[in-house]
């Protein structure tokens, strides 16, 4: 029998899991979380507070579902505090393989057996992680998209050893989330949608180095000659930056090949610490409401 969820637990709390832990509150989980870093735990408390009172100020909650996500909500110091009694966690972390298999490896020691390990990594496929742990088969790709509270789509990726029954447990899950479920049946790079989405980024940027076109008209290309919703450039200001270079940087070490390298210019933004909207420069300038300038 599929195990029911009732608390889930956010390991890291930068820009998507602090979303996501939003995201479990609100749709009525109780949700432990936290972050290694006690200054990211702070800016997430302070998230949580701002993004309840403009949903309160907008009429899309009612105060009363709002301070009861409020106190769904349970920041914690450490990862223990977080996720010992959870049913599902859902890793967080920066997109990289070591410091995810720290975080597994703690996760598999304090959580119970039944708990389900999921990572959101968009990249990272779960067998990597699920080969620290002494639960394989409880251990999956969850992934969400960017911004978490807004997009409806979750990637649910099986790995050789993941059981029919946590993917069944974690597709029921992200439908009580509010979200709309797929199944990768195998682990490939990219999984569904940056399989199809991330040449066109990778080729826009290589575009943008050889000086073919601007960023501005490369974005206008895909909008206005495509259809895309957005450019690629965008699209990136979105996601970050930072992620797009570590991604680039571990496919590189992994492969040896140059054109796995990040490209002049992504690289040039990235030693700047321009990583997109959440640092207000990426690839545009934003304004404190968000704004493209």
């Amino acid at each position: 029998m599929d195990l029911e969820v009732k608390k889930i637990a956010v390991i890291g709390l930068g820009n998507m899991g602090r979303q996501i832990a939003m995201n479990a509150a609100i749709s009525g989980f109780d949700v432990g979380c936290t972050d290694a870093d006690p200054g990211c735990r702070e800016s997430a408390k302070a998230f949580y507070e701002e993004y309840l009172a403009s949903r309160v100020t907008k009429g899309r909650l009612t105060q009363e579902d709002a301070d009861a996500a409020a106190k769904r909500l349970h920041p914690a110091d450490s990862i223990r505090e977080a996720a010992e009694y959870a049913d599902l966690v859902i890793e967080a972390v920066i997109e990289v393989l070591d410091v995810k298999q720290k975080v597994f490896r703690e996760l598999d020691e304090i959580c119970p057996e039944r708990t389900i390990l999921a990572t959101n990594s968009s990249h990272i496929p779960s067998s990597q992680l699920a080969s620290v742990t002494k639960r394989p088969d409880r251990v999956c790709n969850m992934h969400y998209f960017n911004p978490a509270l807004v997009m409806k789509l979750v990637e649910i990726v099986r790995n050789p050893q993941t059981s029919q029954e946590t993917v069944d447990t974690v597709y029921r899950t992200a439908e009580r989330l509010g979200k709309v479920p797929i199944v990768c049946e195998r682990e490939v790079p990219g999984f569904i949608v940056n399989r199809i989405r991330e040449p066109m980024v990778f080729e826009a940027m290589k575009l943008a180095d050889m000086g073919v076109a601007t960023v501005e008209d490369i974005d206008k290309a895909a909008k206005y000659g495509l259809g895309h919703p957005m450019g690629p450039f965008e699209i990136n200001d979105l996601t970050g930056l930072d992620l797009t270079y570590t991604i680039k940087t571990e496919r590189y070490r992994k492969s040896g090949d140059p054109n796995d390298l990040p490209g002049i210019l992504l690289s040039q933004h990235y030693l700047k610490g321009e990583y997109g909207k959440k640092t207000g420069k990426g690839w545009y300038e934003y304004g404190e409401d968000g704004k493209k300038k």
